[in-house]
């Protein structure tokens, strides 16, 4: 007699049941968390400009990066004749050249991280991963690596074989790696008695597989992280190397160059390092925030 009565009741208060609330994935909820820090967010937004800059502008503006205008060496910034940012003591467009010089150290920075992060993975993971003796060895050649003074094997590197851009690349890249193995390493000792590892050697996984398919992709929020972080140190040892004549040759530049030729005329000309100087400072304040910002955002005891 009742039983029609708590049928419909139960409908009822079925159909008035919220819907299940989906979840996200940890990479959704990285991306939410990113977008909340509003430092981290303008900096990327800063960055993502400067770099277009950097692309675009150089074919759009009427100057080229080795062009003389011998009617306006060393003229200050200025409407006239589209020199916004004025000109060197050659009379070469500064804007036009700072977006080259940012074209070019921004390449160095991605490019040398990439090839760091990558040679710095596959060390510290296999190290990691193997141990004993093998990490011992693999562990000691990291050691070695960095009692080797850097500036010192530059000179001679560039000595032997000549200011190229791909060789400003290798030069930063062979000293660059070794933190990111470390890093890598002391991960992969963390990760390597995990169940699912344990599982995939139980059912004859490879080494090499359970390394680069299970270690590897467990510890990408570290590397992003990390390789952020990178890319400011690589755009800033450029910059040092231009700066004492060991990086980018003329009549090519790079924001370490530009600063070089305006500490030479800074007296007379100021906007020559004004220019160069705030645009590589943005730069790396923007990464480094944007690295923060991943920080907090990747991190899971930040949650």
């Amino acid at each position: 007699m009742f039983l029609p009565k708590k049928r419909d009741a139960l409908v009822e208060a079925l159909a008035a049941t919220p819907p299940a609330v989906q979840g996200r994935s940890p990479w959704a909820d990285a991306r939410l968390r990113f977008r909340r820090n509003k430092a981290a967010l303008a900096s990327l937004i800063i960055l993502v400009l400067v770099t277009l800059a950097c692309i675009v502008g150089p074919w759009v503006l009427p100057h080229s990066y080795d062009s003389a205008d011998w009617d306006a060496m060393s003229l200050g910034p200025t409407l006239l004749n589209w020199h916004f940012f004025g000109t060197d003591e050659a009379g070469r467009d500064l804007l036009v050249r700072c977006l080259i010089g940012g074209r070019i150290s921004l390449m160095v920075g991605i490019l040398a991280t990439l090839a760091s992060v990558t040679l710095g993975i596959a060390w510290g993971a296999t190290a990691g991963f193997l141990g004993g003796k093998v990490d011992a060895f693999m562990m000691r050649v990291v050691d070695m690596m960095y009692a080797i003074p850097y500036l010192l094997i530059a000179i001679l590197m560039v000595t032997m074989l000549g200011r190229d851009f791909h060789l400003v690349v290798l030069t930063i890249t062979v000293f660059s790696w070794m933190d990111m193995a470390r890093v890598v390493r002391g991960q992969t000792l963390s990760l390597r008695s995990k169940e699912f590892v344990e599982a995939a050697r139980a059912i004859g996984v490879p080494t090499w597989r359970i390394i680069f398919s299970h270690i590897v992709p467990n510890l990408l929020g570290i590397v992003v992280i990390y390789a952020t972080v990178t890319v400011p140190g690589v755009i800033l040892t450029e910059s040092v190397l231009s700066f004492l004549g060991l990086g980018i040759q003329e009549p090519m530049t790079s924001w370490g160059v530009l600063i070089e030729d305006g500490t030479k005329a800074m007296e007379v000309s100021p906007w020559m390092l004004l220019f160069p100087g705030a645009l590589l400072s943005i730069t790396l304040y923007c990464f480094n925030y944007v690295g923060d910002g991943l920080r907090d955002a990747l991190d899971p005891k930040d949650r």
